[in-house]
């Protein structure tokens, strides 16, 4: 493993490393803002996540 660093500088790796991790958390981001659900700023519309049966509507039907 020691040989791998002989040939790259630590230095470049970790920056290079930490501009793609920066980057990928930045896309990551503004792909959820760009949605309906996930979009924190705007404060997105609720989701309806299915059909609630009461009983008054079981009793009428």
């Amino acid at each position: 493993m020691w040989r791998l660093w002989t040939l790259f500088d630590p230095r470049r790796v970790l920056v290079a490393l930490a501009v793609f991790l920066f980057t990928l958390a930045l896309l990551i981001h503004f792909i959820l803002l760009s949605t309906t659900r996930f979009n924190w700023i705007e404060g997105g519309k609720a989701v309806k996540t299915g059909a609630l049966t009461t009983i008054s509507d079981v009793i009428s039907s």
